[in-house]
């Protein structure tokens, strides 16, 4: 009875990494190599398609319970994660068009950077001071890496720092929003599936807004090669199988094996996006992502010990 919980465990993983890395270098390719310029456009793309897939796999499938929304305080507290999830990804799509998938990767090992930051003045939530001290080669190992990256770019590295500060605070709301005691808590797929129609709400008035011309390109481009079009549908589904496959991962992992596995997704990423885009990388920069994740590591086990 072993193996079939062994080998579902295994896939599971490797379906994780595989619709992680798959859309993070598939956005790169749309929006430098293909030329689709259009970050906001391609994250309304991501929010349709996860909000399609979100009904079919629980309205229909059942694959998990639907949970009601409760009240209209959960639902507004729903619209506030919606705002600042939908910045963090059009931020990240943003920085991806000007810095490479490597550099992207390093800037976004700090996370837990930013999240004991915003854990601390927004709910006062003080760690050990090993703790914080595990943070300063998360912090270091990002300064030593920008420094040296060949294909550094002001405003790519600013929407970087600011998509992954955007994550971070979107953890600590949801934490702060989600964990209440009348039963609202809602698990990370039916979040999606009340999160994703919210986003793109938001997200057509902002492409019309910002990127008016983009459904126009799509189609004259889909005119002349219909690969654009699949392109988009496989990118926008992968969206959706992100959140998925990180939902079965929790459920057939612990929290460590889910932190270690996370922290090498990123080095994973980085060399397969270096094989791929052959983007010109330094001694200094690797030995500068090397201390970050160094410092991830170093974090997860401090913070473990001390909680």
């Amino acid at each position: 009875m072993e193996n079939p919980i062994r080998w579902t465990t295994v896939w599971v993983v490797a379906s994780w990494y595989g619709s992680n890395i798959g859309i993070l270098l598939l956005n790169k390719y749309l929006l430098t190599g293909f030329g689709f310029k259009y970050p906001v456009f391609l994250t309304l793309c991501h929010m349709v398609a996860c909000a399609s897939l979100s009904y079919v796999a629980i309205g229909l499938a059942r694959v998990v319970p639907l949970q009601a929304i409760k009240s209209r305080s959960q639902l507004g507290r729903l619209a506030a994660l919606s705002v600042v999830f939908c910045y963090s990804v059009v931020c990240g799509n943003v920085s991806l068009r000007y810095i490479p998938v490597s550099f992207n990767q390093a800037i976004g090992a700090t996370t837990p950077f930013f999240t004991a930051v915003f854990a601390y003045l927004m709910i006062q939530k003080r760690e050990a001071w090993a703790t914080y001290a595990a943070l300063v080669p998360v912090v270091v190992g990002v300064v030593i890496a920008s420094g040296a990256e060949p294909s550094f770019h002001l405003l790519g590295f600013i929407m970087c720092v600011v998509a992954t500060a955007a994550r971070a605070f979107k953890s600590v709301l949801q934490s702060i929003l989600l964990s209440s005691d009348q039963g609202e808590n809602l698990n990370s797929m039916n979040l999606l599936l009340y999160m994703a129609p919210i986003a793109v709400a938001f997200l057509v008035p902002a492409t019309m807004l910002m990127e008016k011309d983009a459904l126009e390109f799509t189609i004259d481009i889909a005119k002349k090669d219909l690969k654009i079009v699949w392109y988009l549908l496989f990118n926008s589904s992968l969206a959706y199988f992100v959140n998925l496959t990180n939902f079965l991962v929790t459920q057939h992992t612990s929290a460590l094996t889910l932190q270690v596995l996370g922290n090498a997704k990123g080095a994973v990423a980085v060399v397969v996006s270096i094989l791929i885009f052959k983007n010109p990388i330094s001694f200094i920069g690797m030995l500068g992502y090397a201390i970050t994740i160094f410092g991830v590591v170093l974090y997860g086990e401090v913070k473990k010990r001390y909680s």
